[in-house]
């Protein structure tokens, strides 16, 4: 493994004058030395203050042993590649990442040690009256040590990070296929795949369905909400988020933003084996929100809309009840229609009050009872019956959100 030599460090540090013998001589005291710099690294950084005897002590026995030899090795040969104490480190470093501490602990023993282990070399230096050139070679050779090492833990914790991260994202895809599955999901199924992927297991979710982009960049990637399960590769791309109502994440405005703009649709919140179902009518919502009769842009709620939904959850069906009860709008004129079937619509919504219905129009109230009695003569009794009284209001409204869109 190449480790990155820090600048200042001179590439020709054999030419400083170091005494033959000085590298043996540090080698003979290695041990004493590595008991010193572990007791220091102990004192000063809490982290590695365990008991002794376990693994974690025996690591750091390791690593301050591989170091000093690193250091002692240097001086022996200024050019030498250490490429098994730099592996030792980089594993190191996987080691803490995987474990999921921080790397701060690591570099701060590495300094705390490379300083003790400076001193402790400086008081053998003047034992043997070192001139002043040869303590800065072997200055620099310290630092150079520190940073090879230090370089290395911090290759390898970024490498087990990365790949921790892949495997969770993975884990997290596997737990949102499954939770959105069409048919029951097993809780037991979901509590396994879930502790895989370090994902806590709510009561309720529930799912957004994400309007799709052409370009697919990553700033465009919402900011899920904490917990949240999303997959921007499907289509529609959608997001689980857990417990939606406990905690407001749904707050209006600021979810929009978290969204960069996308127009979204949130599914009903339902039970944690219902996801599917939220993610049906999210994805329902998106496309009436595709054709005008949602609103287009924004965030629509399912809650909001339940009616709208629910007359658009069969269009087929809803066709043949429009055909049936707005027949006898077909013999009227193309202008007429309209205003017959928004006054039919607005009186019925009105409890058939006269004035409630020209307030609501916009429309002088005589407007009203001249349209009124075109009414009563294309529909006759059937306006009075409280069956048909329904399916009228049904097919008009469909219509009329239809005529948004229009």
């Amino acid at each position: 493994m190449a480790v990155p030599t820090p600048h200042g460090v001179p590439d020709d540090l054999g030419a400083a004058p170091v005494p033959p013998g000085l590298a043996e001589l540090l080698r003979a005291e290695l041990e004493a030395v590595a008991d010193e710099v572990e007791e220091e690294v102990r004192r000063q950084v809490p982290e590695y203050a365990r008991p002794a005897g376990g693994v974690y002590a025996k690591r750091l026995r390791s690593a301050v042993v591989q170091a000093l030899t690193l250091f002692v090795d240097h001086i022996a040969d200024p050019r030498r590649q250490a490429d098994a104490i730099a592996a030792t480190y980089y594993e190191l470093g996987r080691g803490e990442a995987l474990e999921g501490r921080s790397l701060d602990a690591l570099q701060s023993a590495l300094r705390v040690g490379g300083l003790h282990a400076w001193r402790r070399l400086g008081r053998t230096a003047e034992e043997l009256g070192l001139d002043s050139t040869v303590m800065a070679a072997l200055g620099e050779l310290s630092m150079r040590t520190v940073h090879e090492v230090a370089e290395a833990a911090a290759a390898g914790y970024a490498e087990a990070q990365l790949r921790s991260t892949d495997e969770l994202e993975r884990r997290r895809k596997r737990l949102l296929d499954l939770l959105l599955e069409e048919g029951p999901v097993p809780l037991e199924a979901v509590q396994g795949v879930a502790h895989g992927a370090r994902w806590s297991v709510p009561r309720q979710v529930a799912v957004v369905a994400l309007a799709a982009t052409a370009d697919q960049r990553g700033e465009d990637r919402p900011l899920a909400a904490a917990g949240a399960l999303v997959d921007m590769e499907s289509r529609p791309p959608r997001m689980l988020v857990p417990d939606p109502d406990g905690s407001g994440r749904f707050g209006g405005r600021a979810f929009a933003l978290a969204l960069r703009g996308r127009p979204a649709a949130i599914g009903p919140t339902v039970a944690l084996t219902e996801a599917a179902q939220s993610l049906h009518w999210a994805t329902r919502a998106l496309g009436l929100m595709g054709r005008g009769i949602l609103p287009r842009q924004g965030v629509v709620r399912c809650a909001d809309h339940l009616s709208t939904l629910l007359l658009h959850s069969d269009e087929p069906l809803l066709g043949q009840l429009q055909a049936r009860v707005l027949g006898p709008l077909d013999g009227v004129s193309a202008g007429q229609r309209p205003r017959l079937a928004e006054t039919l619509l607005a009186w019925l919504l009105s409890g058939s009050n006269v004035p409630d219905v020209a307030a609501r129009l916009h429309i002088h109230p005589q407007t009203v009872r001249y349209r009124l009695r075109q009414l009563e003569k294309l529909f006759g009794d059937a306006l009075h019956d409280p069956e048909t009284r329904l399916d009228l209001v049904l097919a008009l409204r469909a219509e009329a959100l239809r005529g948004q869109d229009t």
